[in-house]
């Protein structure tokens, strides 16, 4: 009996945090992983880590998306890519805010320029990750997809419109096959420490905040709110492990192989944790104390944001696995490995 050769998955913006660890999925699983990525907020050291991790190689080309001649060249040396997922892409709120154009031009032509790429090459199953910031000031929790979409900032607005786009796109080819995943607060590393999150300059998240405050390099965290109706008086959010989201991607790809049409799904754990019980989690796994201060609200900073994941269960057959001190361990097993990222 023949042996079906494995199917080439194209993933952009391969090299970043949540990239990384989906390529560690797909390779795990047998599948071969082409790799396009600018290296604006990523390294290649990334990619070496995960074929040391998995044992397997991969592809990379340092390929700007919004590069259609270098994105061309690709496709054409891989003829037989299966599908492609799509991380390429900035994604700060508030640098977003003070440059909304590059936001853009970047998300949103990116996203267009790569659609044309796989029209071309006859590649027609898509995994977009998108964001909860889609939702913008929710009016309930936990928030299902059928919940309003009312971004409050650029890098939102980039993320729904190229929903937009995309569900346009199957809907006028009936070949088209896609799976938007919204993301809502992604922590942890992978468990061997080896790959994470390595932000540059001052970490826009709160959790490598919280373990940069751990080992000195950040004086003190500011925790926003404590006056909010919950438990401890501060926000309560859905924090996610990274292992469990990149295992999402796999779930939607599975489904592309016989589901057509374009689905929206949210990935979350389904479980609210307030910021100062992520605060003294860490400081249980790291055995230190965490300096914060409790600061006024931001506006728009809403009290919980939890995420209904049952059509994820349902449409995917996925659902999270890590609690939050599992998240926390990982986490600061790569920081205390790699204090300085992978520099």
């Amino acid at each position: 009996m023949a042996v079906k050769p494995a199917q080439t998955i194209l993933v952009t913006g391969g090299a970043g945090f949540i990239g990384s660890h989906t390529c560690v999925e797909l390779l795990l699983a047998g599948y071969e992983v082409v790799v396009v990525d600018n290296l604006a907020n990523a390294s290649t050291e990334s990619l070496r880590r995960v074929e040391h991790i998995t044992g397997r190689p991969l592809h990379f080309y340092e390929v700007d998306i919004l590069d259609r001649p270098a994105l061309e060249e690709v496709f054409a040396a891989h003829p037989r890519i299966y599908a492609v997922i799509h991380f390429a892409g900035l994604k700060a709120v508030g640098e977003s805010a003070s440059m909304p154009l590059r936001y853009y031009e970047v998300n949103v032509v990116g996203a267009q320029v790569l659609l044309q790429c796989m029209d071309a090459a006859g590649v027609k199953r898509l995994v977009f990750s998108s964001s909860a910031v889609v939702y913008g000031l929710p009016e309930t929790s936990p928030v299902p997809e059928t919940a309003a979409t009312n971004p409050t900032n650029p890098y939102g607005r980039t993320k729904l419109f190229i929903e937009h786009i995309i569900r346009d796109h199957c809907a006028a080819d009936r070949n088209w096959q896609a799976v938007m995943l919204r993301y809502f607060n992604p922590i942890g590393a992978h468990p061997s420490g080896e790959i994470g999150e390595d932000p540059r300059g001052v970490p826009n998240n709160l959790a490598p905040y919280v373990c940069q405050t751990i080992l000195g390099l950040r004086e003190k965290l500011r925790i926003f709110g404590g006056d909010y109706a919950t438990a401890d008086g501060t926000g309560v959010r859905d924090f996610i492990h990274v292992v469990d989201l990149a295992k999402s991607h796999l779930a939607a790809l599975r489904r592309l192989e016989d589901a057509p049409g374009c689905l929206e799904c949210n990935v979350g754990s389904g479980v609210g944790y307030s910021v100062l019980e992520l605060v003294h989690a860490m400081e249980h796994v790291s055995g230190k104390k965490v300096r914060y201060e409790i600061a006024a609200r931001r506006p728009g900073d809403l009290a919980c944001v939890v995420a209904d994941t049952r059509r994820a269960e349902r449409e995917l057959g996925w659902r999270a696995q890590h609690d939050l001190e599992t998240m926390c361990r990982d986490m600061w097993r790569w920081q205390q490995k790699n204090p300085q990222g992978y520099s």
